[in-house]
């Protein structure tokens, strides 16, 4: 992952979010929950881009 590519992912995703927040009409709580998933999506994707979440498609349970 470059660092180009990733300052322009996270412009992207910020002013789409700005732009989510700012011109959409809806409830408080509805904001908060929108804002508070796409921060836990970027910080997973940020985590996996670096290669501190490794492989989370390879955990299994049991065997």
């Amino acid at each position: 992952m470059s660092l180009i590519n990733l300052v322009v992912t996270l412009v992207i995703v910020g002013v789409g979010l700005w732009a989510i927040n700012t011109y959409i009409p809806m409830d408080r709580k509805i904001k908060q929950i929108l804002n508070v998933v796409v921060v836990i999506l970027v910080v997973l994707w940020l985590l996996r881009g670096f290669g501190l979440l490794g492989n989370a498609g390879a955990i299994g349970v049991g065997g």
